[in-house]
């Protein structure tokens, strides 16, 4: 207990990142290799798609769910306000839904994407991942996936707005709010905001798996995590 916690000094101070793994590769780990705490963090990824990405391809999935939940961009702020002001609060409501309802949609799509990713990384420096905060590994998985699952979510995320009629619906929106007089017309990229707004809640979802994995030993289900994330207990 007392070589853990000097360890976890020493790494809080150390700057350097040669130092920084020096002192990691001197904490006890049994009989656990590089490979083997990678194949736990990877475990614990797999879980956080499992359990939690799994509950945004559901109704409301992301519309009820106030972590993730997808608010009007800032230049449809002002869309959302003028139409309330004018009695369509309804359309604007529907508006914002099928938003969040597109999100839902695409991500029962793509979830494959984020499995295949997660196999396909390893972790070079997985022993200072495990001993990083509540969401170190999927900070690592996003600068390493973030990329790659744009490009292939971009076109699930457009498909989706057709599918749920989100198109539609904010034709009509933007077309009745630039009708209104003395109104700049806006025309939004809302495709790529929704892409970039389901990634992150998609990102957030897996984070909420990896905390409840590392700070709840009774969240560590499976032999592997339960040896892997002792190491950081």
């Amino acid at each position: 207990m007392i070589r853990k916690a000097l360890a976890f000094l020493l790494i809080f101070n150390f700057t350097a990142c040669a130092e920084l793994q020096q002192v990691v590769n001197q904490l006890p780990q049994g009989t656990l290799g590089n490979e083997e705490i990678a194949s736990g963090l990877r475990q614990a990824l797999d879980f956080g798609i499992d359990k939690q990405v799994t509950k945004l391809t559901q109704t409301d999935g992301f519309f009820k769910n106030e972590l993730v939940k997808i608010l009007l961009p800032e230049e449809l702020q002002k869309v959302d306000k003028a139409l309330r002001d004018i009695g369509l609060s309804s359309l604007a409501d529907e508006g914002l839904k099928v938003l969040n309802r597109a999100a839902e949609d695409a991500v029962k799509e793509a979830t494959p994407i984020f499995v295949d990713a997660v196999k396909g990384i390893t972790f070079a420096d997985a022993k200072n991942i495990l001993l990083g905060n509540d969401n170190a590994a999927t900070q690592y998985l996003t600068s390493k996936t973030e990329t790659a699952l744009y490009a292939k979510f971009n076109p699930v995320i457009k498909s989706s707005f057709s599918k749920v009629g989100a198109d539609e619906i904010w034709n009509n929106l933007i077309n009745r709010y630039n009708a209104i007089p003395f109104t700049n017309n806006v025309n939004p990229d809302l495709t790529d905001y929704v892409t970039g707004e389901a990634l992150k809640g998609v990102y957030t979802m897996i984070a909420v798996e990896e905390k409840e994995i590392r700070n709840k030993v009774s969240s560590r289900t499976t032999d592997l995590l339960k040896r892997v994330f002792a190491l950081q207990d």
